[in-house]
């Protein structure tokens, strides 16, 4: 797979200008990978290494310690079905298997056309929706196997357009001018606490 695109390069330049120190910005230029290619490959983690000045090493062990970065391809659509205690009791289980059957695949897998990866979720914090899973980890609440099969349905045939390809966080990408930029100064430059101010005198006799 190839490093990032130069349109991207020129995003990502952008984005490290608003940090006081380019690695700084290692989050979101793992998220600009994974949105160009669907997942993080190792050729884009080097190129972000040489953009940030920083071993692929760090980049990798940066990539590995959050979920939602993926290391190896997965479909067009990421289905993450919860099976924490609140939608397990609401047939979570029941869920999934019927999720299984209906893509023809194991949780864990992805479907032979690349549109679709199954996976199970430890929680998804919505317990008041169960059964709850996502899609792309956009939310879809107290789904039902006729709910499922219709999601299904939509995703093939386009009509879900809220929900964009995997590894796009959002369809408008932030940019901040530079004149409103925050201006953060670098760790090292000491800056007084905005509660610091030293003491005045009372006044008084001795």
């Amino acid at each position: 797979m190839a490093r990032l695109t130069p349109e991207n390069v020129e995003v990502a330049l952008e984005i490290i200008s608003r940090y006081p120190r380019p690695k700084s910005a290692l989050i979101p230029l793992l998220h600009l990978a994974q949105e160009q290619d669907g997942w993080v490959t190792d050729e884009a983690m080097a190129h972000i290494a040489d953009l940030v000045d920083v071993t692929p090493a760090e980049v990798l062990g940066t990539c590995t310690f959050y979920e939602m970065f993926k290391r190896e391809p997965v479909g067009t659509y990421l289905i993450n079905v919860c099976d924490n205690i609140a939608c397990m009791l609401l047939g979570s289980d029941e869920l999934i298997h019927h999720a299984e059957e209906t893509l023809g695949i194991k949780a864990g897998s992805t479907t032979e056309d690349g549109l679709f990866t199954l996976h199970h979720a430890e929680c998804i914090a919505a317990c008041t929706e169960a059964p709850a899973l996502q899609v792309n980890y956009r939310y879809c609440h107290k789904v039902s196997n006729d709910d499922f099969d219709r999601l299904i349905d939509d995703l093939r045939n386009g009509r879900r357009p809220e929900i964009p390809p995997h590894g796009t966080l959002a369809k408008v990408r932030q940019h901040i001018p530079a004149e409103r930029s925050a201006g953060v100064a670098l760790p090292e430059i000491p800056v007084a606490p905005a509660w610091f101010a030293p003491a005045e005198p009372t006044g008084g006799a001795s």
